[in-house]
């Protein structure tokens, strides 16, 4: 059984709802699940992802190794330079999704809770001659979020991504909680969340399964480096990209909002024109309340579904926009 992370400190703060499931841990919300949104979308407040996994890499071989195993081109990864990163099986499939910035000596990475032990298992039966060591620091170090704006400031010596949505620090664990006192206010996950929904941002383990390909959600690019020497599962993205279009896509949906519950995770789609009996053509990969454009899903469908085709998730009428072009 895989190791989590402690709970966070910050779930003895008022109002804090533990998340759930992958996201036992951490805060879902601290009761105000709207005033939280608009907090992190104006700039404000801290996100306390310290459930997540945190993996380094040290070692002067450190970047042209992992230049050899992952799907991005980081052998000349410069310091601070935020990128993604994923790891296919031999047929192509995701495995795991790394958030990577090197600091010039370390190169780090936060993955999703509970992966980070058969991660650093596979990184560990890959070292061979390379002069490389990979640890997990999860124990010692906490994950933060700062939203796109936010004026807190990071720690002297602490790694930091700066990505267009926000920063994520990687800060010494006993550090979190005074860290959030200062900067905060503290804000749940489903606010964070609601976030990524709107910005079309996939997730493993969510908008993943097992037979999941990077094309699929729009993974090429952000996360896999088309121009790059050979890694495990490169022939199925070069053979999708070249000959081919991947099964299924991402989609971002609208929900109807008279609906009092969201559709869950896994939750199937059909053609509104076929009703709750008709085919299936996709699921709900993950649906959430957003502060502005009310219930939000993204969801995985097969490539074929007209793009102007009205959607049902289970009985929940949806409008599709297009992530992933078919």
């Amino acid at each position: 059984m895989q190791r989590h992370s402690p709970s966070s400190p910050l779930l003895t703060l008022p109002g804090a709802v533990p998340g759930e499931g992958v996201d036992e841990g951490v805060a879902a919300h601290y009761g105000d699940l709207f005033r939280e949104q608009r907090s992190l979308a104006d700039g404000t407040g801290v996100v306390d992802l310290s459930h997540r996994g945190v993996i380094t890499v040290t070692g002067d071989d450190r970047l042209s190794w992992l230049h050899l195993l992952l799907t991005q081109h980081v052998s000349d990864l410069p310091p601070g330079q935020a990128t993604e990163a994923l790891v296919l099986s031999a047929n192509g499939h995701i495995e795991h999704a790394l958030y990577l910035v090197d600091d010039g000596t370390t190169t780090w990475a936060h993955v999703e809770p509970g992966t980070q032990e058969t991660l650093l298992a596979y990184l560990e039966s890959m070292k061979f001659f390379y002069r490389v060591e990979a640890a997990d620091r999860t124990a010692d170090f906490a994950v933060v979020h700062l939203p796109a704006g936010s004026i807190a400031p990071v720690p002297d010596g602490a790694a930091v991504r700066e990505t267009p949505y926000g920063r994520d620090l990687f800060l010494p664990r006993g550090d979190l909680e005074a860290y959030a006192k200062e900067h905060g206010p503290a804000v749940g996950l489903l606010a964070y969340e609601a976030l990524r929904v709107e910005q079309h941002r996939p997730r493993l383990g969510l908008e993943t399964d097992h037979r999941t390909i990077p094309h699929e959600l729009g993974w090429i690019g952000s996360a896999v480096h088309l121009q790059k020497g050979c890694y495990r599962g490169q022939e199925t993205v070069a053979r999708v990209q070249n000959l081919g279009k991947p099964p299924r896509r991402l989609v971002f949906l609208h929900l109807d909002g008279s609906e009092v519950h969201l559709p869950p995770h896994g939750a199937e789609i059909r053609l509104a024109a076929d009703g709750p009996e008709g085919r299936k053509i996709g699921f709900v990969t993950t649906s959430v309340r957003h502060h502005e454009l009310g219930p939000i899903a993204l969801a995985l469908v097969k490539r074929n579904v007209p793009l102007d085709a009205e959607l049902i998730a289970e009985t929940t009428a949806a409008a599709q926009e297009v992530v992933v072009e078919p």
